[in-house]
């Protein structure tokens, strides 16, 4: 190969390294930049109430959690004819001929089979608070209120004070004599 070949090939291998540095920086750069948002943006908080007891000490929240499965684990017959008889109602809505009653029975059916379930985990949850300390009665407490079958939205806790609010002054003016 002539010197003039070897300065073509020369040429041609620095600009491809330069293009294949560019591109590897470019796509480190768009790497870091989508990892970093996502780092950095706010992870929205658990809602599942085993994450209730979240202020406690680790070896409270792992008895919590125990409990909990107990419980679900207790309930599994409920969870099971509470499927079994949504398929039911399913089954009864989609029939050509709509049986009422039959519908109202699995409606029932599923509602007791739903509360039952209910229960047991609501009957878990007040067998651990009774293990608990004021204090830590407290925290799980919060935590209840923050997560869980309990939350308690700001918006909704601010909207239910405002109700009560009208209403102290709707008595308030419904108490006072008219002075017409």
């Amino acid at each position: 190969m002539s010197g003039r070949g070897w300065k073509f090939l020369l040429i041609g291998s620095l600009v491809l390294n330069v293009f294949m540095i560019g591109g590897v920086a470019g796509g480190a750069y768009q790497w870091f930049i989508a990892h970093g948002r996502t780092t950095v943006a706010a992870q929205p908080q658990p809602r599942a109430l085993r994450f209730a007891a979240e202020g406690l000490s680790a070896q409270r929240q792992q008895q919590f959690v125990d409990a909990l499965k107990a419980a679900r684990r207790d309930a599994r017959p409920y969870a099971r004819e509470g499927r079994e008889e949504r398929r039911e109602v399913l089954r009864l809505l989609s029939a050509p001929q709509l049986d009422r009653a039959a519908l109202d029975t699995a409606l029932n059916r599923t509602r007791e089979a739903d509360i039952a379930l209910r229960s047991r985990v609501e009957q878990s949850v007040a067998d651990f608070a009774a293990t608990l300390s004021p204090d830590e009665r407290a925290k799980f407490a919060e935590g209840l209120r923050e997560r869980g079958q309990w939350r308690i939205a700001q918006a909704q806790q601010q909207a239910q004070q405002g109700k009560q609010a009208q209403q102290q002054l709707q008595q308030k003016q419904a108490d006072e004599p008219a002075s017409e």
